[in-house]
């Protein structure tokens, strides 16, 4: 995947994933870095489960990069005090 691919699903992802966990955004930046950092994350998830991890832009990849997305905000939370759940 290229740059401007991983950054185009870190936002989608990282909006969606803001959106499940605290019903607000974190901004755009950071939600395209959590996003970003949810999609690795996410791959890594579902490779050690046996399937494929983030693929290209797609859809599989959005709900792949999403689930990540969502484990990495939780975790962005519980360290920074902000417990929204």
């Amino acid at each position: 995947m290229s740059i401007l691919s991983w950054i185009i699903l870190g936002a989608i992802a990282g909006f969606i994933g803001s959106k499940i966990v605290n019903k607000s955004g974190q901004g755009l930046v950071l939600d395209i870095v959590l996003g970003i950092i949810g999609a690795v994350v996410g791959g890594l998830i579902f490779s050690a489960f046996g399937a494929s991890g983030v693929t290209g832009l797609n859809i599989y990849s959005l709900i792949v990069a999403v689930l990540g997305s969502v484990v990495v905000l939780w975790a962005y939370h519980q360290f920074t005090g902000n417990r929204a759940l």
